[in-house]
């Protein structure tokens, strides 16, 4: 049996809505018919380097602030940067934003930020805009799967 794989999912999730399109994420990743992939989910402020340094692919999840991403994003980034640089250039990752406005802001701060771990985005960002709507919880539910399956099947 192949040694498992991890996923690490990481958000901010201030609000009932954006907590249920977090569980969503993973409930999506634990699907049960992906055998070899670990997931692990945390808050941003519980992330750790190690647990960055530990994944095979990461998640992210955010608030749009401001037209911009939630500040507990750049805390965590801001923390674990120099313990993860140059340990896990390429790593892969997605994430997903619940934006008020339109998001735009929000993606490219945190394209920013990644680019400056050598981080390679490998699924495009999911932007759940406007007022909330219940088919957010489907698509965060496939992004996890999605991020699962390509990291099982060694696509990612």
């Amino acid at each position: 049996m192949p040694k498992k794989k991890k996923l690490v999912i990481i958000a901010h999730a201030p609000s009932e809505s954006t907590k249920k399109m977090f569980e969503a994420v993973i409930n999506g990743a634990s699907d049960s018919e992906i055998e070899n992939v670990e997931v692990q989910s945390l808050s941003l402020l519980e992330t750790q380097p190690e647990d960055i340094n530990s994944a095979n692919a990461i998640i992210l999840g955010t608030t749009e602030n401001l037209g911009y991403k939630a500040g507990l994003v750049k805390d965590m980034l801001d923390r674990c940067y120099y313990a993860c640089l140059d340990k896990n250039e390429g790593l892969p990752f997605t994430f997903y934003v619940r934006a008020g406005n339109d998001g735009t802001g929000t993606c490219r701060a945190i394209e920013s930020m990644t680019k400056g771990l050598s981080w390679r985005l490998v699924q495009a960002p999911l932007i759940c805009r406007g007022d909330f709507q219940a088919e957010f919880i489907d698509q965060c539910e496939k992004l996890g799967l999605s991020m699962a399956a390509s990291l099982e099947a060694g696509i990612i």
